[in-house]
């Protein structure tokens, strides 16, 4: 028979979070398994797949815009659109004659499958169906995928988790991704493991709702709480059992929902010395009206709060965050009350967000829908909040001992520097010389100047931190 999956060249790209980065490169092993070659996106390609976001118009529009483009760079290309914005809107794509295939979540495990058989039918003249798109129902279960850091060489995202219950109001990925299912531990640890062995310093852990790890089969209670009856707390459980892994160095946390951070939960955390201090605690708003409208579960005093207890157990961590500007409803008195909370919290880096109407949301439906125009201008500001506390952190850091993973080189005025990030991951430079070298945690001292994007480290010792001095 033949395969007609031999030397394909196969085009990739990924919109949107970690979680489908991570798919992606899912989908690329699967396929390059069966025989094919991966090109550049730019490139001219016999397949071009393009995993979908959906998290705002905006990423909707990207997906669509990319999906025409590979299409228009090679008419004659096979063009795969994949992932959430094709389950939520595949209703819209089916007279699109530019998308040939349709994959949906918990399907993206089928690609190869799916692919080769529309290759095989379309050699002999028949028909095959456009659309795979799991219903509703189907998005319970976790989807068990290949390993996908196969080619990381310091760093390796872990997709541990997969869908969410929270239902805030203004989105849709709840509907597009399902209910919360969790990837089973021991798969977890074997993934991490090989990874180590092939020499991954740091394993970031993601998913599309971090915090409801291990939660799938618990109460609608226990799930709300985030931890179980019995005060057991399954993520924090799994990250400890990852850190005593061998050649395990580093572990870094994605968004966790900011009702986890209970006392227990980082004084366990704090013990552990492989968890990196960066915690990135989505916020959304700084207005407890606000938090209301979005059906967050928390205040701002609860939130505060994770704030002190994460800086009582860790010495000037990174707190990071994302903020949503211009929500329906929000009044010129609630914004300032949210950026006055920003300054408050003292965050590292803020990701800031104009308001993006989803169609099929609660927020969508809102009365008070602040104009184009004003949400704009309050973003503008937002992020001038944003760059006024990260210079702060910045400046805190300032003569801080504190260790960076290096992962390449650049070259800034002349000079060579290998670049990568500090535990707190705050982008971080060192001169290039014979001591140094890639995928090397080596001990720094922050000082006041920047290199490019990058503060300067000074080592405080000339030799990298190897395995065998652990």
């Amino acid at each position: 028979m033949q395969n007609h999956m031999e030397n394909l060249r196969i085009a990739y790209l990924s919109l949107g979070c970690k979680v489908n980065a991570y798919e992606t490169a899912s989908m690329r092993n699967q396929l390059e398994a069966c025989g094919s070659r991966t090109v550049g996106f730019r490139e001219t390609a016999d397949v071009y797949l393009v995993n979908t976001c959906t998290v705002t118009n905006i990423a909707d529009r990207k997906s669509r815009q990319m999906l025409h483009q590979a299409k228009k760079r090679n008419p004659a290309a096979v063009v795969v659109a994949v992932g959430c914005y094709v389950q939520e809107f595949y209703k819209n794509h089916e007279t699109d004659e530019t998308i040939d295939l349709l994959i949906g979540n918990r399907r993206k495990h089928e690609v190869a499958e799916i692919l080769r058989a529309y290759l095989e039918a379309r050699a002999n003249g028949r028909d095959f169906p456009r659309l795979h798109v799991s219903d509703d129902s189907a998005l319970r279960t976790y989807e068990a995928m290949e390993p996908a850091a196969a080619d990381a060489k310091t760093r390796a995202y872990i997709k541990i988790q997969d869908g969410c219950n929270q239902f805030c109001s203004y989105c849709m990925i709840p509907f597009a991704r399902g209910r919360i299912s969790s990837r089973d531990a021991e798969d977890i640890r074997s993934e991490i493991t090989l990874l180590a062995e092939k020499g991954i310093r740091e394993f970031v852990l993601t998913g599309i709702h971090l915090s409801s790890y291990g939660m799938d089969d618990a109460s609608p209670r226990e799930q709300q709480a985030l931890c179980r009856e019995d005060g057991r707390q399954p993520l924090l459980e799994l990250i400890l059992s990852l850190a005593a892994l061998p050649g395990v160095e580093r572990l870094r946390l994605g968004s966790l929902e900011p009702r986890i951070v209970t006392e227990p939960f980082v004084k366990g955390l704090a013990a552990e010395p492989k968890v990196c201090p960066h915690f990135h605690l989505s916020l959304q708003s700084g207005c407890d009206e606000i938090l209301r409208a979005m059906n967050r579960k928390y205040t701002t005093a609860q939130y505060l709060e994770c704030c002190r207890l994460l800086r009582t157990y860790y010495d000037q961590p990174a707190i990071t965050t994302d903020l949503i500007v211009g929500f329906p409803g929000e009044t010129e008195e609630q914004f300032e009350a949210s950026a006055a909370f920003a300054k408050a919290c003292g965050f590292a880096q803020m990701h800031v967000f104009p308001f993006s109407r989803r169609r099929g949301t609660a927020a969508d439906r809102m009365s008070g829908q602040v104009s184009e125009e004003e949400k704009r201008r309050r973003e503008r500001r937002m992020l001038a909040v944003a760059a006024e506390l990260s210079e702060a952190y910045r400046r805190e850091r300032i003569g801080r001992r504190t260790e960076l993973l290096t992962e390449e080189t650049v070259t800034v005025d002349g000079r060579a520097y290998w670049v990568g990030h500090s535990l707190e991951y705050l982008p971080t430079a060192v001169p290039a010389t014979a001591d140094t070298a890639g995928n090397q945690r080596i001990a720094v001292e922050i000082t006041g100047e920047n290199v490019g994007e990058y503060v300067l480290g000074r080592p405080t010792n000339a030799i990298a931190i190897s395995k065998e001095m652990r």
